[in-house]
C-alpha cells in the first residue's frame, strides 16, 4: 500500500511555522469536496481531494496523476520533533518544510534545522513566508501566488524577487544550490524556494503542489508500506495525561497496532515492554495537549498515522525511540541494534548528554560531520562521573575536555565538580548554538596550545647581518640582521652555516622597542653575549637556528601545522646542516 507521506515544518521561532499549519488546515476544512480533516496525535491528515481543491488547475494541469492518499503533517514543528521523528539511522520525515520569514532571513534555527536536514539527508523546501508585509503588497485573496503577482505593481514583485535571491544567496553559502520555485528545471538538484504568506494563503496552493509532487515523483519506494503487519513507529513525546497516566505520543510509520497489542520500546536501563490499554486520536481540530474528553477512542490504527498510546510500563520510555509490536520474531535484536547504534563512542572525545535518542543522534552525525569526537553519549542529567571522566581524557587531549549538555539539567555535585576540576559544561536548549559554542571552547584550546608551544620549541630561522651595522663588537655584540627566513626570538642558538655554535640572541630591537619575535622580511637589530664582531660573525654572514633533535621531531610531527611550507624546507636543511657538522 501506498502511504500518505509524513511533512514536518521546521524554522526559527516567530517566522510562521504554526499560522502556516493552521492555515493548511483551515483551507482543507473550507475545501467543499474535502470535508474535514482527519487530525491525529501531533499531526493532521489533509486527504489528496482537499489538496486536488486547494492546488485547483496548477495541480490538475500536471501530466502525472496523483497516487498518493494525502499528506500527514506533523504539528510540533521545530528540532525536537524532527530528531525524535526517527528511524534506525535516518528521519520517519519524507520531506520538510523550512519556513524563512521573508524580510528578516535566515535566523540561528533556521541555520539549525537546515544542518539537521542536510546530516538526515532529508529533502526539504524553503517556504518564503510573509510577502504579505512587503511594502504595497496587495491582498488578493487568491490561494497561488503566481497568480498574486499578477495583480501587484512591478516595484512589488521586483522586491520580492530581491528577497527570494537573498535567501538563495544564503542557502548558497550552506552548500545548496536553489532558486524560486516556478524557475527550476532539475528538482533533484536544486532546492524550491515558495513565496508564501500563511496569513492570507497565498502560495498555499504551489506549497502544497511542490510537496505533494516531489513526494510522489522521488519518494515512490520510501511510501510503501506493509499495512497487515506488526506495527513499528517513533516516539515523538512522553507525557502524563490525568486519568491515563503516563502516555507516549507515537508516529506509526508501518504495519498496524491494536488495543491490548503489546509494544516493546528502549528505556536507559535497555528494552522494555507495555500493553496497550488505549489508542486516542483527538477531535478534529483539537490539539493533542487539550482535556481528554476531546479524544477519540479507537480499536486500531494503521500508517501512517499519529496516536497518542495508554498502557502500564510506559514511565520509562525514551523519546525518539523506536515503537515495535512484539509480534515480530525480532523485535529485540532491532531495539538492541538501534541502541548500540546510537549510544556508541569514539574511545575518545566529548562527553555528550541530552534529552532524548533522538537529540543524542542529530548532534552526533552533526558533531561527526565537523569531525569531532565522542566518548561517551547518555541521556539526562551531567553528572559527577561524567565530569571526573572528562577530566581524566583532558590529560592526553585539553581540547576535549568539555561536556556537552543539550537541554537537560546538572547534579550540584557535577557543578562543583567542574568547577574544581575546571572542567568545561557546555549547556544550550539549540543544537547549533550548542555545537557552535564548543567550536569556540576548541578554537580557544587550540589556540592556548599553540602558543605554549610556540613559546616553548625553537623554530627554524635564517638571518643575514647587514653590512656596516655593529652598533657594539662584544659584550653584547649588537648589529642588524635581515630576517631571511622562518622567525627567530630572544633564547635562540644561533650557527654558521657550517654547523659552528655562535651563541643566544640575547635580545631584538626596533626602533629602540624591544621585539617578542622577528619574522621574514623584518629588519631589526639583534645583541648576543658570546661573539665578538670580526672574528666569530661578520658583515654579510648568514646564521641559523640550531634546534635541537626533539623540536625537529616535534615540527615534523604532532606540531606539523605550525610551520609552513617554506620553513619545512629550512628544517631540512638546519638538519643537513647539523649532520655534516657531526661528521667533521
Amino acid at each position: 500500500m501506498i502511504r500518505q507521506p509524513i511533512i514536518v515544518v521546521m524554522g526559527h521561532v516567530d517566522h510562521g511555522k504554526t499560522t502556516l499549519l493552521d492555515k493548511i488546515r483551515n483551507t482543507a476544512i473550507a475545501s467543499k469536496e474535502a470535508g474535514k480533516i482527519t487530525q491525529h496525535i501531533a499531526a493532521s491528515e489533509v486527504p489528496i481531494d482537499a489538496i486536488n481543491k486547494i492546488c485547483g488547475t496548477a495541480i490538475r494541469g500536471s501530466s502525472s496523476k496523483l497516487t498518493i492518499p494525502g499528506l500527514l503533517f506533523i504539528d510540533t514543528p521545530g528540532h525536537e520533533a524532527f530528531t525524535n521523528l526517527r528511524r534506525r539511522g535516518g528521519s520517519v520525515a519524507d520531506i520538510a518544510i523550512v519556513v524563512v520569514d521573508v524580510s528578516q532571513g535566515f535566523e540561528p534555527q533556521t541555520i539549525e534545522a537546515i544542518n539537521i536536514l542536510k546530516e538526515y539527508k532529508t529533502p526539504f523546501v524553503i517556504a518564503a513566508n510573509k510577502i504579505d508585509m512587503i511594502t504595497g503588497w496587495h491582498n488578493t485573496k487568491l490561494g497561488s501566488v503566481m497568480e498574486a503577482l499578477k495583480q501587484q505593481p512591478q516595484y512589488v514583485a521586483t522586491e520580492l524577487d530581491n528577497k527570494v535571491y537573498a535567501i538563495a544567496g544564503r542557502l548558497g553559502e550552506l552548500g545548496f544550490s536553489s532558486d524560486r520555485f516556478d524557475r527550476i528545471t532539475n528538482f533533484q538538484r536544486e532546492l524550491a524556494i515558495v513565496p508564501i504568506s500563511a496569513k492570507t494563503g497565498e502560495g498555499i496552493a504551489e506549497l502544497l503542489m511542490m510537496v505533494t509532487g516531489l513526494a510522489q515523483k522521488f519518494l515512490e519506494m520510501e511510501l510503501n508500506i506493509e499495512v497487515k503487519g506488526p506495527g513499528r513507529g517513533s516516539i515523538l513525546e512522553k507525557h502524563e495525561v490525568t486519568g491515563l497516566g503516563t502516555t507516549i505520543d507515537v508516529i506509526l510509520y508501518d504495519g498496524t497496532l491494536h488495543v491490548n497489542d503489546n509494544i516493546a520500546f528502549a528505556t536507559q536501563n535497555g528494552i522494555a515492554t507495555a500493553k496497550i490499554k488505549a489508542l486516542l486520536k483527538p477531535k478534529p481540530l483539537h490539539e493533542i495537549r487539550e482535556a481528554t474528553s476531546n479524544f477519540l477512542y479507537v480499536d486500531e490504527v494503521s500508517a501512517a498515522c499519529g496516536v497518542k498510546i495508554s498502557g502500564t510500563g510506559l514511565d520509562d520510555a525514551m523519546p525518539g525511540s523506536l515503537v515495535i509490536q512484539t509480534s515480530d520474531p525480532n523485535y529485540d535484536s532491532q531495539i538492541e541494534q538501534e541502541l548500540e547504534d546510537v549510544f556508541k563512542g569514539d574511545g575518545s572525545g566529548v562527553v555528550l548528554k541530552a534529552d532524548s535518542i533522538g537529540s543524542i543522534e542529530a548532534i552526533s552525525k552533526l558533531l561527526k560531520s565537523d569531525g569531532f569526537k565522542i566518548s561517551r553519549k547518555a541521556i539526562g542529567k551531567v553528572t559527577k562521573r561524567d565530569v571526573i571522566d572528562v577530566f581524566t581524557a583532558s590529560a592526553s587531549d585539553p581540547a576535549m575536555a568539555a561536556i556537552l549538555a543539550f537541554n537537560v539539567g546538572m547534579d550540584q555535585d557535577a557543578l562543583e565538580a567542574s568547577q574544581a576540576s575546571n572542567v568545561t559544561i557546555i549547556e544550550d536548549k539549540i543544537i547549533y548554538t550548542l555545537i557552535d559554542d564548543y567550536k569556540k571552547f576548541v578554537d580557544r584550546k587550540q589556540h592556548d596550545i599553540k602558543k605554549r608551544v610556540e613559546s616553548s620549541i625553537m623554530f627554524p630561522g635564517a638571518i643575514e647581518i647587514v653590512p656596516n651595522t655593529c652598533f657594539r663588537a662584544s659584550h653584547p655584540a649588537i648589529f642588524g640582521i635581515d630576517v631571511l627566513q622562518g622567525r627567530i626570538k630572544p633564547g635562540y642558538l644561533m650557527m654558521s652555516e657550517t654547523g659552528t655554535v655562535i651563541g643566544r640572541i640575547k635580545g631584538i630591537q626596533n626602533d629602540k622597542a624591544p621585539l617578542d619575535m622577528a619574522k621574514k622580511g623584518d629588519s631589526v637589530a639583534i645583541s648576543m653575549d658570546e661573539p665578538t664582531f670580526g672574528r666569530q660573525i661578520r658583515d654579510g654572514q648568514v646564521l641559523y637556528t640550531r634546534l635541537s633533535d626533539s623540536d625537529e621531531k616535534m615540527l615534523k610531527g604532532e606540531f606539523s601545522n605550525l610551520v609552513g611550507d617554506e620553513e619545512k624546507e629550512l628544517l631540512e636543511k638546519i638538519k643537513l646542516i647539523k649532520a655534516n657538522a657531526r661528521l667533521k
